[in-house]
């Protein structure tokens, strides 16, 4: 889906305020001690890849914590890190020794220039800003200096503050120059219901009866900006101590890999809760990138899912409680910004979301609990040239969950299958999309019920050789062709089960040009387990294990490379495994024994056929073109400060989206249906009926499954493994 224009929003204005004023809890440097030898003993030991604490993690730490800290630098000064920097290349000693040194003297410097900092805003927004002035102002914060003094530092304030107003003022203007046309065209209903769609900072436009000036509007957008700064500063006053040493531990964790980290007590809690199914809320996964909570991965069937506006990708800057005040969470911890938008079900929560060509959504979701029935596998049924398909949809690797009724994703693949065989289908497509994986187990279970047996995966913890896990079950559930659609953010046990389908030649594996690239293996370890202390320790989450494909190559970020790899909007972006901070390396193993099949009559024609119509295909050029349109807009750091340059970079990238129409637009004319078991179902089930009459319609305006359905309608099984008997 491409995405209208990119507006240019203040998206670091509120990063960096992160830690209280005062300290809550009394600070236990005996606890702290503790944790860092308990976490530095366990990554020397359990972690799949270890590293020698030396000068150069010492200066990935340092990095980390500062930038955690002050990421847009507007707090500390050069002096405070001329000061710091001494402590560089000892940190790694420290932790060795278990000084908090350098921890005390950050954290406490950092409280020292917030509590100056509260006195800027309140003076700079005190007057109008001048948004007749020509300038520009870059986010590149890894291009710029810390302030030299008070007066560089006000002004970092004075544009980033000046950048968080004129965000809102455009919005303003925007909002009544519709409001003008709504009354000169004596009410347009799209008009006004676009209006009310909008946030509570422009709701005060809707009973306007005369035009607002330019200064009101300014007055009102930047008192809005000075209420957001408010209510920063009341949230951040809870925050303690082990709240920000947390942060530092943190560091210490990612310089072994992205996936290794510190759950502190109330954080381990939260995890746990989640694990237990209880998915009350908005339905996503969130993770911190850099100052943002993005989005990365949607649950099926939760809430964000049905809404169907938020997207992998998008990063949420502010949040509003129905028609509350939105509260920026741009730098907040990100289980501070989750307290924001989870919330009770029925309660509506607006997110304000940075799309990822740069503009900016305001999107409505009722909290709910996710409905487990849309995390399981589904099928559907489509005629195409007179002969019958199968579409087995599969969100998750699911397996015995006792909230779901003990179902598990290789049965219900299973029961799919026999439902699609009684519809007499010539071929299944797999759609895997958006699948960040789950159980080994499952995956391993379903690569079976397309070989007769044999290897699947091999499994590897540090020092030992690979374990090599078989499907051992003779029977062959479907012998027929199979097609495997996948996408960037398909990973993990979708990734296993996807190349091993590769490896042995039994599939197709059509989509991105790779997936996620994410081969390892995580267990959180209960501190407390491992040392007799009177408080919670909370828990470390830490890389134990990696996945290798049969043929002996990691999946680790080179995922699996399709055979067939059709543009989408993802793929000149940030996304994947590869795209994380220090992630493992690829390697690889020995090969396990295992025979690749010769299964298809034409499997390289039936690829090079695909690919010559994705290439001559309108539609996947002009999704390329979006993608680096969108890649683009994405790198686009820079922010006009005068108010007409900013109206106007705006207006230009609407007019080029203008060309991206009609990726929208597209329709396969493909009828897609349900399996004839689900029919009575439907009859009974309204919310059923509704459910798959939104899935086959999405269906029908997928190009992906359109393309998967020729690959799968050319492919043809040679005879003698049609003939097999089980």
């Amino acid at each position: 889906m491409k995405r209208k224009y990119k507006i240019i929003i203040p998206i670091i204005i509120f990063a960096g305020l992160m830690v209280g004023f005062q300290v809550k809890t009394t600070p236990d440097p005996e606890r702290d001690k503790v944790l860092i030898s308990l976490i530095r003993y366990a990554l020397k030991k359990g972690h799949y890849e270890p590293i020698q604490l030396n000068d150069e993690i010492s200066k990935n730490i340092y990095t980390e914590f500062i930038d955690g800290l002050d990421p847009t630098k507007r707090f500390f000064y050069k002096s405070d890190i001329d000061e710091f920097s001494k402590y560089k290349l000892m940190i790694d000693d420290q932790i060795k020794n278990e000084d908090l040194s350098f921890f005390n003297l950050v954290y406490n410097r950092y409280i020292q220039r917030l509590h100056e900092s509260q006195n800027y805003y309140n003076k700079i927004l005190n007057d109008p800003f001048d948004f007749d002035k020509k300038g520009t102002f870059s986010l590149d914060y890894d291009e710029k200096s810390f302030a030299n003094n008070e007066a560089e530092l006000i002004q970092i304030w004075q544009d980033q503050l000046k950048i968080a107003t004129l965000s809102r003022l455009h919005e303003k203007i925007r909002m009544q120059e519709k409001l003008q046309v709504k009354s000169d065209s004596e009410g347009d209903k799209a008009v006004i219901d676009e209006v009310l769609e909008q946030p509570k900072f422009i709701e005060e436009e809707k009973n306007i009866s005369q035009p607002k000036t330019f200064e009101e509007l300014e007055r009102e957008a930047r008192e809005g900006t000075r209420k957001s700064m408010d209510d920063f500063y009341d949230f951040v006053i809870d925050l303690d101590e082990f709240d920000w040493f947390s942060v530092y531990l943190n560091s210490i964790t990612l310089s072994f890999d992205p996936h290794t980290s510190y759950f502190a007590p109330k954080d381990k809690k939260r995890f746990d809760i989640s694990m237990a199914g209880k998915l009350e809320g908005i339905g996503a996964r969130l993770q911190k990138k850099e100052e943002y909570t993005t989005v990365v991965e949607l649950i099926s069937g939760g809430p964000a899912w049905r809404q169907g506006e938020l997207e992998v990708g998008d990063a949420i800057l502010k949040v509003s409680q129905g028609d509350g005040e939105p509260q920026d969470i741009i730098g907040m911890r990100l289980d501070d910004a989750i307290e924001f938008i989870k919330g009770k079900k029925g309660t509506e929560v607006k997110l304000t979301v940075l799309k990822i060509d740069g503009s900016l959504k305001v999107i409505p979701i009722i909290r709910d609990v996710v409905e487990l029935e849309e995390t399981f596998a589904k099928s559907s049924v489509v005629e195409k040239d007179g002969h019958n398909y199968g579409i087995i949809n599969l969100p998750k690797f699911y397996i015995d969950f006792k909230e779901r009724g003990f179902r598990n994703s290789a049965t219900d693949m299973a029961r799919e299958i026999e439902r699609l065989k009684e519809e007499n289908v010539e071929g299944i497509l797999i759609d895997l999309r958006n699948n960040g994986g789950g159980s080994l187990k499952t995956a391993i279970e379903i690569a079976g019920l397309f070989i007769k047996d044999g290897p699947v995966v091999q499994v590897k913890y540090r020092g030992e050789k690979p374990n090599v896990k078989s499907d051992t079950d003779k029977k062959t559930q479907w012998e027929g062709s199979l097609v495997i659609l996948v996408n960037e953010l398909s990973a993990s046990a979708s990734e296993i089960f996807a190349a091993a389908m590769q490896d042995y030649n039994r599939a197709i594996i059509i989509g991105s040009k790779q997936t996620f690239g994410k081969g390892t293996v995580q267990n959180l370890l209960p501190l407390n387990n491992y040392y007799n202390y009177p408080t919670d320790l909370g828990a470390l989450k830490m890389t134990i294990q990696k996945f290798y494909r049969i043929n002996g190559g990691s999946t680790q970020l080179k995922g699996v490379e399709s055979d067939i790899a059709i543009p989408d909007k993802y793929t000149y972006l940030e996304i994947g495994e590869r795209d994380e901070k220090r992630p493992l390396g690829w390697d690889k193993v020995s090969r396990a024994n295992y025979t690749p099949l010769n299964y298809y009559e034409n499997f390289n024609a039936v690829v090079n056929k695909s690919k010559e119509r994705i290439i001559s295909n309108p539609h996947f050029t002009l999704i390329d073109e979006n993608a680096k349109w969108l890649k683009k807009g994405r790198d686009d750091k820079t922010v006009y400060l005068n108010f007409d340059d900013y109206q106007k970079d705006i207006e230009n990238r609407e007019e080029e989206s203008k060309k991206f129409d009609a990726i929208d637009n597209y329709k396969s004319n493909l009828t897609f249906n349900s399996p004839k078991y689900e029919i009575p179902l439907m009859q009974k089930d309204s919310v059923l009926s509704k459910k798959r009459e939104i899935w086959h319609n999405n269906l029908n305006k997928d190009m992906y499954i359109n393309e998967a359905l020729n690959v799968l309608a050319d492919l043809k099984v040679k005879k003698e493994y049609l003939l097999v008997k089980n």
